[in-house]
């Protein structure tokens, strides 16, 4: 049996291998309605991606409700915390970052298959390190890395900046996946040595090492950034790395602009 999909993307180290399938072509649906939008789908070279992790007596955090089937000697456990001290912090974390409040672990030897679907993905190894990510990126993670929340330093960043009060914290070692909105090769990374970044807009995924949020005018007078267009700027300065997705308000206009008008029926 020929396999449908191709592997572009894997990494490997002792504890666990994980790789992101890309489904060639999807032929198999009888429904005219869902062939119709495979077909325009194929020709926009939109594929539907899946994650793959095989596991060598090692575990895996993932959120919740990502599993599609697994194989092998596997157990099953949840990290809701325990007691209502615990419930309340994880229902908390949930509601702040957009993800889920009870992360499972799964633990053994085997492979396992994570949901599919048309959003991208990117794997990232940290090494004794953290990285900030925007609120519902993360995906799964070996269980050497921490998944916490990250609390705005400042009102400004977090009801101005659109970012919320809390964004999520992965830390530690090991190999992470995260679910993002543009293909990664659409990504622009900025690495700063005491410098700043600005942007006008919404679409800054991740941060790494020691950098402050703030937002700011774009000029020293509230006229002026008034006058420029520009107005307020999501601002980072400091020493690491700046992550962003200059295409994604494309594809957010794209996508209001093209919205299906309501059936008259």
């Amino acid at each position: 049996m020929s396999e449908a999909y191709q592997v572009i993307s894997f990494v490997e180290n002792q504890n666990m291998k994980i790789e992101i399938l890309e489904y060639q072509n999807l032929s198999g649906n009888d429904n005219f309605s869902v062939a119709e939008k495979l077909y325009f789908a194929q020709k926009s070279n939109i594929k539907l991606r899946q994650v793959r992790i095989t596991l060598k007596d090692s575990t895996l955090t993932a959120e919740s409700g990502a599993l599609q089937f697994m194989k092998g000697n596997i157990t099953l456990k949840s990290l809701g915390g325990t007691g209502a001290k615990g419930f309340l912090k994880g229902l908390a974390s949930s509601v702040l970052t957009n993800e889920s409040m009870i992360k499972p672990q799964y633990k053994g030897s085997g492979i396992i298959y994570l949901e599919p679907s048309f959003k991208h993905y990117m794997i990232v190894e940290l090494n004794n390190e953290e990285i900030i990510a925007d609120k519902g990126l993360f995906y799964c993670c070996e269980s050497s890395v921490s998944v916490s929340v990250q609390a705005m330093k400042n009102v400004s960043s977090a009801i101005i900046g659109g970012e919320g009060l809390f964004q999520t914290k992965v830390s530690g070692s090991g190999f992470c996946v995260f679910e993002i909105p543009v293909p990664e090769e659409e990504l622009v990374e900025f690495e700063l040595q005491n410098e700043m970044v600005q942007v006008d807009g919404n679409f800054t995924l991740f941060r790494t090492g020691n950098i402050d949020f703030t937002v700011e005018k774009s000029t020293k007078s509230i006229f002026g950034s008034v006058a420029s267009g520009e107005g307020l700027l999501q601002t980072f300065r400091g020493t690491g790395k700046v992550i962003i997705a200059p295409t994604l308000p494309v594809y957010q206009k794209l996508a209001h602009v093209l919205k299906p008008m309501p059936s008259s029926k």
